[in-house]
This record gives structure tokens, sequence and C-alpha cells, in this order.
């Protein structure tokens, strides 16, 4: 490998797509079969397959675990053929392995590269997230005010009644005093089942999407991948890591991290120009899923790069022999 191989993230871009775009493929036969471990397993093989004909030296930062608990792609994993740049790289192989598993809305493959020790090196831990899309002065909201006070911000810097606003929030227990305050804003909620990084991604399109707004706990790599996305498209993104016993917080110091209460910013948790690659598994608001049609398979992936603030779509159809 050359002593300093720049980080080349155009000539990059569509190799990363390509990644995202095998995994997705590969997962698509385990659509509705209802076996989430061998639709994450199926992405999993073709992604790393993928990432190891990349010229790139590679470590996932943002992996499917630790190496005890994952066979492959795990937190440390060295992929590429080492001869290029010395790139970090979160993924998801598969962001929606019940939404696969159970033939529902927005699965999607994810992938994101960047120079070394450009992205947070987030534990397994949770996360309390905070999204929203681009055109707003920072810290119009921030997670030290109630939920009901960042629709009440938001709202006002969008000029518009806390009613026309809509928050994007994930469906779980923990979320219900949450959701019961958010209700008293007039606010409407849209609530997902699985998928904060697609959930996330959605408010820097609100006018397609319609969601104005994300909030809520959720896996603190998913986080780290949705700020790669919004580092792209525009937006702002708060962190919090939650720690739930001390052996989180071990995993924490073992990531380098010694300050329990810190709140990261987007440019916190994505420090350099990054690319981002997702292609759809399953039909969803951002991206079309896999198409079977004779002799082919189609697949939709976005493929975007912060450096130019750029957001291609691309169709790939894939003959099936």
């Amino acid at each position: 490998m050359s002593e300093v191989a720049e980080f080349h993230d155009r000539m990059l871009s569509l190799g990363l797509a390509r990644v995202s775009e095998a995994a997705a493929l590969a997962s698509a036969r385990m659509i509705g079969r209802g076996d989430e471990k061998a639709a994450d397993q199926a992405a999993v093989n073709a992604m790393r397959e993928q990432l190891n004909m990349l010229d790139i030296a590679g470590v996932v930062v943002i992996g499917e675990g630790e190496r005890d608990e994952a066979p492959m792609l795990f937190i440390g994993e060295e992929v590429g053929t080492g001869n290029g740049p010395a790139v970090d790289i979160a993924l998801d192989p598969l962001e929606g392995t019940t939404l696969t598993a159970k033939d529902m809305p927005n699965a999607l493959t994810v992938i994101a590269m960047g120079p070394r020790g450009s992205m947070l090196h987030a534990p397994d831990v949770y996360m309390e997230k905070l999204a929203i899309g681009p055109g707003f002065r920072r810290g119009v909201v921030t997670l030290d005010m109630s939920p009901a006070e960042r629709v009440s911000a938001l709202a006002s810097a969008k000029g518009v009644s806390t009613e026309d606003i809509t928050v994007c929030v994930l469906e779980r227990p923990r979320h219900q005093e949450m959701i019961e305050e958010l209700r008293t804003t007039g606010a409407a909620i849209r609530l997902i089942t699985d998928g904060d990084v697609a959930g996330i991604i959605h408010t820097a399109e609100a006018e397609r999407t319609g969601i104005d707004m994300y909030m809520g706990s959720g896996g603190a790599p998913e986080g780290v991948l949705a700020a790669a996305a919004l580092k792209c498209m525009g937006g702002q993104i708060y962190g919090k890591l939650l720690f739930r016993d001390e052996d989180e917080k071990g995993r924490a110091r073992k990531a380098g991290i010694t300050n329990f209460e810190r709140v990261y910013t987007l440019d916190d948790m994505v420090t350099a120009d990054v690319i981002f690659a997702a292609t759809g598994v399953t039909d969803g608001s951002i991206l079309a899923g896999i198409k079977r049609e004779p002799g082919a398979l189609t697949a939709e992936t976005i493929l975007m790069r912060s450096k130019t603030g750029s957001v291609r779509k691309m169709t790939y159809r894939n003959p099936v022999r």
C-alpha cells in the first residue's frame, strides 16, 4: 500500500453502490420467508464479498457487532484488497431484518465510507436521537428540550402550526410517554416498527416523505449511519449514548469513549467527507424494493457524496440465469 493513498470519494462511490446492491439482491430471495437470520446472513455474505474486491484498506467501525458475536463484518474487521486508501466503513447489511422477513416496507441495505478516523466508533448500546432536515439554524431543536418544546420550536422556525408537524418515532413501549406528550401538541406521529436509519433519512426529504422530525432511542451504530446520510443530504442530528448497566459502559470505554454525558452533533459523528449508499430491499418511501421480472432482478440505489452534496438514484437490472 502506498504511504498516503488518498480517499478519492468519486472513484470509490460506484464501487460502494455495487456493495449495497449485492447485499440487497442476495437478501431478496428471503423477502417474506419469515427467517430474519437467513436474510441477514445472505446480505452479510454478499456485502463482504464485494467489499473485498475494492482497492481499499478498510476497517469496519460500525458493523454486525463485536468479533465474538458476529462471524463476519464485525467491528474491527479488515476488508478490501489492502491496496488503496485507509478508510472507515459503517454498514448495516440489512436494515430491517424483521421488515424483510415479513415483507414490510422500508427494508434497506446501507453502507457509508470515509477516510480513516472519520466516523464515531459507536458502541452497540442505545442512543437518544433527534433529527431534522436542512434549512434551519443550528440548534433550533436540542436534546435538552422536552418533546413538546421541540415540536413548538420547529413549527415556529417553519412558520407553521404544531399541527402541521409530523414526527417519526420507533414504535416501542419505552417511547409511550414521549408519544403521549407529542400528542398534546397536535403534531402527527408516523410510527415505524423498525429501521430508524430510514426514519432519520426521511427528515432530509420532508417535502416528499412528509416527515419533519425524528426522535427517540435506538441503536447507536444506526445513529452514525444516519449521520453519514445527513452529512450528504443536509440536516441536523443530535445523539446521546444511553447505558443500562456497567457492561455497556465498558463497551463504550473499549471504543474510546470516556464522557458518557456527551451530546454528539452530526459533525462529531462524521468528521470528514463521506460517501453513502443504500439499496431498497422492500418497497419504501425512499427507494423501491427489489423487483422480479422474467430473467432479471431490478434494484434501486441511492448514492450520495457529502463533498459535493450530490444525490444520485440508480436502477440496476441484473440478469438472472
